[in-house]
């Protein structure tokens, strides 16, 4: 992924999925375990070489934005609640991440495009791949970030009360995975992924959901610029 490292800049989740009558489905992982513990090597592998560790959930630091402050009421377009059968989805997808057994998914060193992510197996259309997590921040704390990866986590009316998703230090693999050139047809052809917020038993959280039947071997990007086109991606491949 080639980025304007010269500013910081927001990736913004759009807010509504387009496929609403759709039900989430939860990933399949791999059957075989040698394999699943390759996946879970080469994610290990990318979180060393960014000095990252591991976590599969939103966290809350001391002296950043407390968990109080992840009210989806705040959001100043409105936020699509998770239903039932869809969150069900999503637990049953952290129950098995905490089970080792993760989503078929292999992170890959591109020399181009830097670290990327790559089915490794056929996923359906409307599957959860996985949770954008890290820590959580309000924006203003995070105006003069340099970092490439911070994700809209509420756009509130009042600015004070905007969220931000950090994964600098605490992530997983939702960080490597690569957004599309926007400014270009080949670049919009690209996209596989989605990604949604959706206030989840009264939180705000960012899911990645495939939007297409995605192959296995290919690589997976979503639109960093779905609702707000605050990021610079006329320089990505």
């Amino acid at each position: 992924m080639i980025v304007d490292i010269g500013k910081k800049r927001r990736r913004k989740s759009c807010l509504i999925a387009s496929k609403k009558k759709r039900r989430l489905l939860p990933y399949s992982p791999s059957e075989d375990p040698a394999r699943r513990l390759e996946q879970m090597a080469s994610l290990a592998t990318a979180l060393t070489a960014t000095g990252a560790e591991f976590s599969n959930e939103l966290t809350y630091i001391h002296g950043m934005a407390p968990r109080s402050a992840n009210r989806p009421a705040f959001e100043k377009e409105g936020m699509q609640v998770l239903s039932r059968e869809d969150t069900e989805a999503l637990n049953l997808c952290k129950s098995m991440m905490r089970k080792g057994e993760c989503p078929p998914l292999m992170v890959v060193f591109d020399p181009v495009e830097g670290f990327t992510v790559e089915a490794d197996k056929c996923i359906k259309d409307w599957t959860i791949i996985t949770e954008y997590v890290g820590d959580v921040d309000y924006l203003k704390s995070r105006e003069n970030d340099d970092g490439d990866s911070i994700m809209t986590l509420i756009s509130a009316a009042h600015p004070s009360k905007s969220l931000v998703i950090c994964p600098d230090k605490r992530s997983n693999i939702a960080r490597f995975i690569n957004g599309i050139n926007n400014h270009t047809i080949e670049g919009r052809r690209k996209q596989n992924l989605k990604c949604v917020r959706y206030d989840v038993d009264g939180e705000a959280r960012v899911l990645l959901v495939a939007n297409r039947d995605i192959s296995k071997g290919e690589r997976l990007y979503y639109d960093y610029n779905a609702y707000e086109h605050e990021y610079p991606t006329q320089h990505f491949v």
